[in-house]
């Protein structure tokens, strides 16, 4: 019996000196390089994707409290997969097997990849999440549309989970730049409390050296260039910056520097698009209410400056 690799299936991309490699499992990114040159930190086929790597995150990013929510009159719960803050992490797919879109034959640059969710207990509404990841000359886009198959109103939020490479260097003689004004204050159990404006070594408008910066943070009041798009970057010493962006549909960034997470240790620069901030089953706040038959579709990619 051939045993299956814990990623499953890979599709690899390939355009001129980029390549890159998509997993089955999370429709992960689980290898993007130009040039030989890491954008994302890759992780191996044989592996479980570590910290979330690369994968997307459907139908909530970051934490929900105690995994309990009410929505419509109803009260639910899901299981709680952070038992150390007692929070459901990261939604329902990451660890999900996604299958090659019927209609959408992988390419050369590239593949679609889609997830029917099934109602459970604790999220009893049916999705079809569709993920396209293309290569282009502007680097790898990535656009995900998500489809209500129900009859009624589902609670919705979308992120991924990309962690940048700094290359052969260090993270602490990187820098890091992020298009945000505000940061969402937090609880220690990262939950959050509120929004302030960002100050000090939260304040990445300007490319910050993260010698001694340790971040676990979303951030809010994001800006954005002339095309409309928000950007991360990593700087290296190399003079290359591994940088993701995300275009208007989505309007929340968390940023994370790996400390105390094992299997990264600051080895690389979490850039996570989202269309909510944690816990936004609860609060309300940016909650997409995806109604029966609607398609909610977003947009972002990575690309090395």
């Amino acid at each position: 019996m051939n045993t299956p690799a814990p990623s499953g299936r890979q599709f690899e991309l390939v355009l001129g000196a980029q390549r890159a490699t998509i997993a089955e499992v999370g429709a992960s990114v689980r290898e993007y390089a130009v040039g030989g040159r890491d954008v994302v930190l890759p992780f191996a086929a044989d592996r479980i994707a570590p910290a979330f790597s690369g994968a997307v995150l459907v139908p909530w990013p970051n934490r929900l409290r105690d995994g309990r929510y009410t929505y419509a009159g109803v009260d639910h719960q899901v299981a709680l997969t952070e038992p150390d803050r007692s929070t459901a992490l990261h939604g329902l797919v990451a660890h999900a097997r996604f299958t090659p879109a019927a209609d959408a034959p992988p390419t050369a640059t590239s593949v679609t990849l889609e997830h029917h969710l099934v109602p459970t207990a604790g999220y009893p509404f049916p999705l079809r999440t569709r993920v396209m990841y293309t290569l282009t000359d502007a680097g790898l886009g990535v656009t995900v549309t998500t489809t209500n198959l129900g009859d009624v109103t589902a609670p919705y939020g979308i992120g991924f989970h990309p962690w940048l490479s700094p290359g052969d260097a260090r993270v602490d003689e990187c820098t890091l730049r992020l298009d945000a004004d505000s940061r969402v204050t937090v609880d220690d159990r990262l939950l959050p409390t509120g929004t302030e404006p960002v100050a000090g070594s939260y304040d990445l408008r300007e490319p910050r050296l993260l010698a001694g910066v340790a971040l676990d943070d979303a951030f809010v009041d994001v800006r954005r260039d002339a095309d409309g798009l928000s950007w991360i970057q990593l700087g290296a010493p190399d003079g290359h910056a591994a940088a993701v962006w995300m275009d208007g549909s989505m309007d929340t960034w968390q940023v994370c520097t790996g400390d105390g997470i094992p299997v990264i240790e600051r080895r690389g620069v979490a850039a996570e698009p989202m269309s909510c901030i944690a816990d936004a089953f609860r609060t309300g706040e940016r909650l997409v209410h995806l109604a029966p038959g609607e398609n909610y579709t977003v947009r972002w990619g990575l690309t090395l400056l």
